[in-house]
């Protein structure tokens, strides 16, 4: 019997980098990207995509109650912000000088660190 292999993604948008959401219930948020999560194709983004979470009273939280937490966010809701205008670009790779492959804003050309 075949096996079957593990399909790897490239995503365009990596822990760190400063995102807007353009769709979804969030659209208009910006907020930097806080996790990714490669399989399902989604990332957590700092203030946007807000659901509550009730909890049952443990050590950590003897309380327990209702949390409010950020949840997961498509990554095609997500748009790259330009480190150069601050505006929202899509995102592109090429090879620069060093012979590195870089991501960089379609919008200004600006390399994304």
């Amino acid at each position: 019997m075949a096996q079957k292999t593990k399909k790897t993604h490239k995503l365009k948008i990596k822990k760190g980098d400063l995102v807007k959401v353009i769709a979804g219930n969030s659209k208009g948020v910006q907020g930097k990207v806080l996790e990714v999560l490669v399989e399902a194709n989604r990332a957590i983004v700092e203030g946007a995509n807000k659901v509550k979470k009730h909890t049952k009273p443990t050590a950590a939280n003897p309380q327990g109650g209702i949390i409010e937490k950020e949840a997961a966010i498509h990554i095609s809701n997500l748009a790259l912000i330009d480190p150069k205008t601050g505006v929202p670009t899509r995102v592109g790779r090429k090879v620069n000088a060093d012979g590195k492959i870089v991501r960089y804003a379609k919008k200004s050309g600006e390399e994304i660190k």
